[in-house]
């Protein structure tokens, strides 16, 4: 890994995969155990979508940490996430990352099945221009973030879970003064419309 890349961070927030605790909302149409496959297929397609990006990754597990999962202890550092919410674990995430020297953090979670890695070296690309990037997700919030320094004004503080996360987002950066890129607009894993036709056609 050339030293740029070591310079660039891989964040990906998870949920420990347990029955009952995965895809709630899918789960009401599809039941607790096939929403529970499903997010196992959503961890394995972010996996190889995070394995050929050039830089450090890191997985951050909501609970505990899985050893020997589909996320090679060799090619990811595991830790726990921590914080009362999605934007105060998120930003505790971006500091760690910070304060190992890193240079542009992104941070994705495992619920879109339309990321690619291009997407992701995009991502990189544009913070050599810009202050942030979002990776916009149809049900108005992000698949993806990063940045070159840790903003609590993003994270701290935040309703989520609501359609307006990324517009809120948006102003917040205009308040701040700081330039923003934005990738193609993807859907997250919420419903079963969401799901591609494979998916639906294996495990429905």
């Amino acid at each position: 890994m050339s030293k740029s890349s070591a310079q660039n961070h891989l964040i990906i927030m998870r949920k420990n995969a347990e029955l009952g605790k995965v895809k709630t909302r899918l789960a009401k149409d599809v039941g607790d155990q096939k929403a529970l496959e499903i997010y196992h297929e959503l961890l394995r397609y972010t996996e190889q979508v995070a394995r050929p990006v050039q830089a450090i990754k890191k997985c951050f597990y909501s609970e505990y940490i899985a050893n020997n999962d589909l996320f090679d202890d060799k090619n990811y550092e595991k830790l726990i996430q921590h914080g009362v919410d999605l934007g105060v674990r998120m930003y505790n995430a971006l500091t760690n990352s910070f304060g190992e020297w890193a240079t542009k953090v992104i941070v994705i979670g495992a619920d879109c099945f339309e990321i690619n890695s291009g997407l992701i070296e995009e991502a990189f690309r544009a913070l050599e221009n810009h202050d942030i990037v979002f990776g916009p997700a149809k049900d108005g919030g992000y698949y993806l973030i990063g940045m070159k320094q840790p903003i609590k004004e993003l994270f701290l503080e935040k309703e989520w879970s609501h359609e307006n996360v990324l517009l809120d987002a948006l102003i917040e950066v205009k308040n701040l003064k700081l330039t923003h890129y934005l990738l193609p607009t993807l859907s997250d894993v919420d419903y079963v419309e969401d799901l591609p036709q494979d998916i639906k056609a294996r495990l429905l």
